[in-house]
């Protein structure tokens, strides 16, 4: 299938059970999936008062604040232990853990990667300039900072010649499925930060 743009603030906003926090999910797969049985999962979280994460057994997820003053990451059994208040640095851990977070200051917002430790890895990095996000059959794009533009070709095995081409301006994004896209990436915006992802099957 091809790209599928989104908008955060087009994006239905869930509260959470506890109260501390709303959460835009941007895209789950398989579509159809529960919350114990998705293959990767992508969200935007509004947390505005201290409590517990949800657990996920099974996964493994990264963590990118995107504005706000952060939180403070503990898990129960003390193996975490993790300020996150620096904006676009991607901090990854294990869903089995029970964190608990502790605003540092108001409220903050963050992008969440989880993907299914047994099917599926994700590689989450911060493209600050012009750059080149290698082959892959699933991922995400999220323009964090500044208006970026995004061209993207299909890999070696496919025939398209025409290019996908998106711009995408701050809070916008892309993702895609089961097709294997190369994204070319420039910005020219100085301080501009987009979130590229790439996830990548298990084999076996």
């Amino acid at each position: 299938m091809p790209p599928v743009r989104f908008e955060r603030d087009q994006l239905p906003s869930t509260a959470w059970k506890n109260g501390g926090g709303h959460t835009r999910e941007i895209v789950r797969l398989p579509p159809e999936s529960g919350m114990d049985a998705f293959d990767w999962r992508a969200s935007i979280a509004d947390i505005s008062a201290d409590g517990p994460f949800s657990t996920f057994a099974g996964v493994d997820r990264v963590i990118v604040l995107l504005n706000g003053d952060g939180v403070r990451l503990r898990s129960i059994d003390g193996t975490v232990d993790h300020r996150l208040d620096q904006p676009l640095v991607p901090f990854a851990f294990s869903g089995d853990d029970a964190i608990v977070a502790s605003l540092i200051g108001g409220a903050s917002t963050d992008f969440n990667i989880m993907t299914r430790r047994a099917v599926a890895r994700a590689d989450v990095r911060v493209v600050r300039a012009g750059d080149i996000v290698p082959t892959c059959s699933s991922g995400m794009l999220f323009a964090a900072r500044g208006t970026w533009a995004a061209r993207a070709v299909d890999g070696p095995s496919t025939e398209r010649v025409e290019p996908f081409a998106h711009s995408l301006h701050p809070n916008s994004g892309v993702w895609w499925e089961g097709e294997a896209l190369t994204w070319d990436l420039s910005s020219n915006t100085v301080d501009g930060a987009l979130i590229a992802v790439r996830v990548t099957r298990r084999s076996g």
